[in-house]
């Protein structure tokens, strides 16, 4: 265990960067030895974990939110649920689906996660990231191949996809990132939009 003196401010300045609590913080300054980059790090993984906890708990308030972009040509209408009424009147929640809408308008994702997305389709994909580097050495191949994999699912599905407004972030990112601050668990729905796509 460090040594390092970790001083109210740092504490304070970490919860206000992470939105976590006061005691998690502190306790991600003691573990990191004070380094801000890492207690951040610490937390955001505590944080994973912790939604995932709560990803199957029942979702039975939220909101719904539509999009329609310039021209009536690309629509959405998603809902996105939460555990609590008080959830979903909230600013931050509510603001996060709207920018769901606008991640959903602009990138067109085709599934809302991994799971949903057809092995033949994998399939597919894989056939041709293979073929793309025929003569390489086969390790090197499948390295490749999964490479192209990780960005074809960052096409198609949303979860994946770079968050439009923060594209360093995945939505996915993003998400947990809501799950942590607001201390509930979400799930996407998403209705067909003008092209017939559906993300769920």
């Amino acid at each position: 265990m460090s040594n390092t003196p970790i001083t109210a401010q740092a504490v304070a300045s970490l919860r206000e960067t992470t939105g976590a609590g006061l005691l998690d913080c502190k306790k991600a300054l003691a573990e990191s030895n004070g380094n801000v980059e890492e207690a951040i790090t610490i937390l955001r993984k505590k944080g994973a974990a912790s939604a995932a906890k709560k990803a199957d708990r029942l979702t039975k308030e939220g909101t719904i939110e539509s999009y329609i972009h310039v021209g009536g040509k690309v629509g959405v209408l998603i809902e996105v649920n939460c555990e609590t009424d008080f959830v979903a009147r909230n600013e931050a929640f509510r603001a996060f689906v709207k920018d769901l809408c606008l991640q959903i308008a602009a990138a067109s994702p085709l599934y809302v996660s991994r799971a949903e997305v057809p092995e033949a389709d994998l399939a597919k994909e894989r056939d041709i990231a293979a073929a793309q580097v025929q003569g390489k050495p086969p390790a090197a191949v499948q390295k490749i191949v999964e490479g192209k994999l990780e960005k074809y699912y960052s096409t198609v599905c949303l979860l994946d996809q770079p968050f439009v407004k923060l594209p360093e972030k995945a939505v996915k990112d993003m998400l947990t990132e809501q799950v942590t601050k607001i201390d509930e668990s979400t799930y996407t729905e998403e209705s067909p939009d003008s092209n017939g796509q559906s993300c769920g």
